[in-house]
Order: C-alpha cells, then structure tokens, then sequence
C-alpha cells in the first residue's frame, strides 16, 4: 500500500494516552497520522517532529484536513461534545475511555451516531489484547464450569505530578472510578456477562482533591454471579493490570494476578491464565493442579488501531461498540451514585433515561464479531 493509499488518522489531545496513539500508529503498515489538535503550545513543536499538521481546535482540522478517522484522546468532560461534531462530520472515530462524563451525553452521542451510519469506537483496548482473548476462550469452553464469583483488584500509587500536569485529574468525577475502574469493569462484562446490580463505597482523596481515591464495589451478574472489585490510586501495591499484564513496558512488571474468577468445576486467574482445579473428586481435602495457559504476545493497541482501520473501510464491526462503551459507562455511574447514596443501584434504573431502548441494552452481547488481529489496516 502506497503512502497515498495510507488509512489518515488525526489525533486530538496529545496527553499521555494520545501519545502514545501516534507512536503506535508509525508502527502500522498502511495507516498514517495527517493531524494533530491540541490547544498546548507544545503540541505545535510535537506536529512538526511528526511530520504532520497542527491544529489548535477540532473544527479548524475537520474543514482543513477531512481525516478517514479520528482518536479523541481529550479529558473525559470534552469526548461528548468533540463526539457529537465529529460524527456529524461523518467521520468515525475512536473515542478514549471513558464515552462520556455523564451518561445522558453519552448516550445522545450514541443516538447521534447511529442515526447516521458513523461508526463509533470506545477505546477499551484490553479487549484486544491476546490475553483476554484467551481468558474469554477459556470461560466460554467450561473449563472452570459455570462462573460464580469474580474478584478484581486494581490497586497502584499515582505519583503527585501526575495531577500536578493535569490539574482536571484532581477534579471530581475523574477520580480511579472513572478513569481506572472503567477498564476493569468492561473486562468483567466482556468475560463474565452483563452486571444487573450495584452496591458500593467509596472514600475521599486523603490528597484534599475533589476526587475519591479509594472504591469498593459488589457487582451482581446476569447469570447470578457475584463479584466485588477495589480500586485506589494511592495504594502501593503490586496488584493492578498494567504491572501485571506486561501491556505497557513503562509498568514494572510484578509477576501478580489482578482477576481471580471462580467457577462450579475449577477457577481462573488473570493475566497469568492459570487454571486451578481438584484432582480427580472436587472436594476441599484432594489437591489441586495448576495448568498455566499461553497466549500469543501482541500490543492490543496497534490491534486496536488496525481494527479501527478495517471498521473505517466497512470489513469490520466495532468489536467495542459505542453501545458497549455506554453499558459499561452505566455501570461506572451506578458504582458512582451507589456510593454516594449508599443504595442499591438496578442497572435498568440508569437506562430508562438515556432515550435508547431499554431492551437492546439488556440484550446479550455480539460474540459473532471478533477483530481479525493479523489483518493488515
């Protein structure tokens, strides 16, 4: 493929995840980055390293340049609006986690883009990482018999210039529920099935931000299992996906488990893919044996981007949907107002406002799409 034939990507929001967009894309045979927009000066000088236009606001770039896609990695406050005018521009697009800040934005922008055909993208890139989708094969061959329990761990020590940066990040509503916990829980979905109901708690940032720094959720299953899940960005600790996945080499690598998932015949532990079960009769005397999975190494991000080519040129559906990335979004508002009010939250509750139809939330999941991971873009 010619360079004139490249997919053109443009990018707006050139923070930590948005660099990291544009170094994966120069590794992608036949997508090319054409534009950058960030309003920080020295995203300027960022563009013209790269060899690609700048723009200062999202319009100017749609009018100049008319990119085949655009990744919106800008604070979670703008991904609605910056939404709603690149998919009125017929462009589709590849918004980062979380969809939206609230969920009634979220879902209009959801409306908006299925009412005109845009493809729609949530970047929820864990799913295509191999380890995941190796987990997934495993639950859905009954290797550990029916799910019942499910606990998730998401624990780390943000240091105080991470906020000091981006001072959004100490602002409430963009606390580890929204920012963290929201990777967490649609790989919970993705592998366990859709969460009916929420209790939570949650406490203040011992920082003085806005924020929380520490949550814990019980989660009820569809299929009647239960999970709980904690969160904190002020822990030390050696429990979370990017020191245990090996996904991004800035992590140290701590050799942990963060999801254990309990099953009627055996249990799984992730991202280890270890399968533990009893020999012979199940019964808590007999020992068990470890059977230790492997799955191919592959960056999930350049499988995101390569998926999000295909879905751009019409040979895929978007394996996370904007529809998906709204049910796990209610999900992040429900552990949300659980803590705050202390009740019980009903995921039906948080549909019934959004203006899209109830029953096509709570319908099962499209297993039938899947990412061609080996596809070139």
């Amino acid at each position: 493929m010619s360079k004139g034939d490249a997919t053109r990507l443009a990018i707006v929001g050139l923070g930590l995840i948005g660099l990291r967009h544009a170094e994966t894309i120069s590794q992608i045979d036949g997508v090319e980055l054409c534009a950058i927009v960030d309003p920080a000066e020295q995203s300027k000088a960022k563009a013209k390293s790269l060899g690609v236009e700048y723009f200062s606001d999202l319009s100017s770039m749609i009018k100049a340049v008319n990119p085949a896609g655009i990744i919106l990695a800008t604070p979670t406050k703008l991904h609605a609006h910056q939404g709603l005018e690149c998919v009125a521009a017929g462009i589709p697009t590849l918004i980062e986690k979380p969809l939206a800040d609230h969920l009634d934005d979220a879902a209009k922008l959801v409306k908006a883009a299925e009412a005109n055909g845009t493809p729609l993208m949530v970047g929820h890139h864990r799913r295509f990482n191999p380890i995941i989708q190796e987990a997934k094969a495993i639950l859905a061959g009954q290797k550990i018999g029916d799910i019942r329990a499910v606990h998730a761990k998401c624990w780390f020590y943000k240091p105080d210039d991470y906020f000091d940066v981006a001072p959004w990040r100490k602002l409430k509503g963009a606390g580890p529920i929204s920012v963290n916990l929201v990777h967490d829980v649609d790989l919970l979905r993705h592998l366990c099935g859709e969460i009916t109901q929420v209790q939570a708690q949650s406490t203040p940032s011992i920082r003085g931000y806005e924020n929380e720094d520490l949550a814990a959720a019980i989660l009820k299953f569809a299929n009647g299992a239960i999970g709980t899940i904690t969160v904190s960005d002020s822990i030390s600790a050696p429990w979370s996906w990017e020191m245990t996945a090996r996904e991004n080499p800035a992590y140290p690598y701590t050799a942990q488990s963060t999801y254990q998932i309990g099953g009627s015949e055996g249990s799984l532990s992730i991202p280890d893919l270890t399968v533990w079960k009893h020999e012979g009769k199940q019964d808590w005397w007999a020992p068990m044996s470890a059977t230790t999975n492997h799955s191919d190494a592959a960056d999930p991000l350049i499988n995101q981007i390569k998926h999000f080519a295909s879905v751009i040129h019409g040979n895929a559906q978007p394996l996370v949907s904007g529809r998906e990335g709204l049910r796990t979004l209610a999900v992040i508002d429900a552990i949300q107002t659980a803590a705050e009010t202390g009740q019980t939250i009903h995921l039906d509750d948080p549909f019934e406002n959004t203006g899209l139809a109830k029953s096509k939330f709570n319908s099962e999941q499209d297993t039938s799409i899947k990412p061609n991971l080996n596809q070139s873009a």
